[in-house]
């Protein structure tokens, strides 16, 4: 039963050969009389003809039906003329059977493996056929394949695989902790980890200068498009490198993944933008470069106009007003207008104004829209001539708090551009943009608690000069952080750490942690940093993200093999589940009764 390749790897180089195949039915045809199978596993088809003259073997394929698990052998030869398939490997040839064995039957799948309008509640909830589909091997293969170029370049590169625990003490920094009962300690908690952050410090510490692991990552996040409560990260720290050198090495690395994966040559070196210059062209700290539309600040054009809407936030500190010229705009409708002011609501903007450009030369009287007569025309040439904006082009506005304006327009900015009439208009560049943002701030003020939390996490270090900052206006001060970010993904990101306790001891005094939380909290790790710890950095990135955008997939639940729902439900498996009230016993836990809803 030894057999002679993959199904999908059959083709000429096996010509006028006897192969042994097994797979599953694919597809099963009967043309008078001769019964042809397209026989399927993880690396493709291939026909097999049943000849009628055959009478064994095609008694036994009169019987099979999809999805039968099967063994064939048979001779290979080229198919008739007129007939090939320049889509497979084995699209030349064809196997002649001699022997089919059916290795195992299979009740009638619940749907056609090539179906392309299955609903994700039916894929998830029959994964296991799912995954038979090619489109899902294929995006399996290369996460497989991407995981692999990643071994091996840092492992030529000293880079060395350790494993840090799944069962870890809680230190709930942003996301929610996954909570473990300990049966043998009653009334106590580990948690899954919600990335091996302390742990590859300690490691640090501990003299293994060079570490990484392909490691679950767990985070009790509310309902949110493309999360999983447990994923996957490349978690990499390195010692002794800066900044600058940890990222030329892990640029590298996915630099490395794609020319080996995809066949594709990514620029050397990436770009890098700081994260104050990403904010303010794009409106997010993640741009997609593809999308060739940028921000224009108006808010001094616009502080003393007649339009409330602008006037107001021009006037105020923590407000913006953007504009967002859009080449060639003038020709969209209105109804395509009125769909982007929906859109953009979705990000809390209170409405969409916007100024069409019939004729730059002629202001007031070239611009069409209700706002026109509410600014005066200084304003208007000005703004103008700022944006560059030329006849038949249209300009939308943000004009809102910081924040609501740039997640309004820097959405606005990436569904105008990879929409039909972006690319039509030369508004989107096809390819791969990967880019670094750099430079991001140390923290992000909680109005709600009013204090400061670490923008990233409180082992951040902050860059030379700004260590006063973190005593004297916290809100200044920047991090040594950076983020690879690709087509509009945040890939990864990484910061150098904090290895010297007098510069921690500031950071914490910023956030309001005093001595004894800290203690609390994060002791194990200070213990170990007063050892020597050496100055040390790294990154993680997203393996599930970054696969996703690699095989042009739809959603990330696509690239895992037994992911969750949004609803953080496995629908194969029905978890999670009520367990019996003895196991609950054992932990020393009582549920209490809950509303029925």
């Amino acid at each position: 039963m030894n057999r002679t390749c993959y199904t999908g790897e059959v083709s000429k180089a096996h010509l006028d050969q006897t192969v042994t195949l097994f797979g599953w039915v694919h597809r099963r045809r009967d043309h008078g009389g001769v019964i042809f199978i397209d026989l399927r596993d993880r690396a493709g088809l291939a026909q097999v003809v049943v000849d009628p003259d055959n009478e064994a073997a095609f008694e036994t394929a009169e019987r099979i039906r999809n999805e039968y698990c099967l063994r064939i052998t048979g001779l290979v030869r080229l198919r008739p003329a007129g007939t090939t398939n320049p889509d497979l490997l084995s699209g030349e040839v064809e196997i002649l059977c001699r022997e089919i064995e059916i290795l195992n039957a299979s009740v009638t799948p619940p749907f056609q493996l090539d179906d392309d309008n299955l609903s994700e509640t039916t894929r998830l909830t029959h994964r296991v056929l799912d995954l038979r589909r090619p489109q899902m091997q294929r995006n399996l293969m290369l996460r497989y394949r991407v995981s692999l170029v990643a071994r091996n370049y840092l492992d030529a590169l000293g880079f060395i695989d350790i494993e840090t625990p799944m069962l870890t003490r809680s230190t709930p920094e942003g996301a929610r902790d996954y909570l473990v009962p300990s049966r043998v300690n009653p009334g106590e908690f580990f948690a899954l980890p919600q990335s091996p952050q302390l742990f590859k410090q300690m490691l640090m510490v501990s003299g293994f200068d060079r570490y990484y692991q392909i490691t679950k990552c767990f985070r009790d996040e509310d309902l949110r498009a493309d999360r999983q409560p447990e994923f996957t990260q490349i978690d990499c720290e390195t010692s002794f490198l800066d900044e600058v050198q940890i990222r030329e090495i892990f640029e590298g690395m996915v630099r490395e993944i794609y020319r080996q994966v995809l066949d594709v040559a990514l620029p050397d070196p990436f770009p890098v933008m700081g994260w104050e210059e990403a904010m303010r062209r794009f409106g997010s700290d993640k741009p997609d470069l593809r999308v060739k539309l940028e921000f224009t600040d108006v808010a001094d054009l616009m502080r003393d106009v007649g339009f409330k809407v602008f006037a107001g936030p021009a006037n105020d500190p923590a407000c913006r007003v953007v504009a967002l010229r859009v080449p060639g705009g003038a020709s969209m409708p209105r109804s395509e207008i009125d769909a982007y002011t929906q859109f953009v609501g979705i990000y809390g903007a209170r409405g969409l104004a916007y100024i069409k450009v019939n004729d730059a030369a002629s202001i007031p009287d070239g611009l069409q829209s209700p706002i026109v007569k509410n600014i005066h025309a200084d304003a208007l040439r000005a703004l103008i001539e700022r944006t560059g904006a030329q006849s038949g082009d249209l300009i939308f506005f943000g004009a809102d708090r910081a924040k609501v304006v740039a997640d309004a327009i820097g959405a606005l900015r990436v569904k105008i551009g990879q929409s039909e009439f972006g690319r039509a208009n030369g508004l989107f560049e096809p390819g791969w943009k990967p880019l670094w943002v750099v430079d991001f701030p140390m923290f992000e003020y909680d109005e709600g608690e009013g204090r400061y939390t670490a923008a990233h996490h409180p082992f951040t270090c902050p860059k030379p000069g700004h260590e006063d900052l973190l005593e004297t206006d916290p809100g200044k001060a920047l991090a040594r952080a950076y983020d690879m970010v690709m087509n509009g993904w945040e890939v990864g990101g990484g910061s150098e750490r904090i290895h010297r306790a007098d510069v921690q001891r500031k950071v914490f005094k910023a956030l309001k942690i005093d001595e004894e939380e800290a203690r609390l909290k994060f002791g194990f790790l200070l213990d170990a940093l007063q050892y020597g710890a050496p100055p040390h950095g790294g990154l993680a990135f997203g393996l599930d993200r970054l696969v996703t955008l690699m095989a042009g997939a739809e959603s990330i639940r696509d690239v895992i093999a037994f992911p969750k729902t949004q609803r953080a439900q496995c629908l194969l498996t029905q978890a999670p589940s009520a367990v019996d009230e003895k196991q609950l016993r054992e932990l020393h836990i009582r549920l209490r009764q809950t509303e029925a809803k």
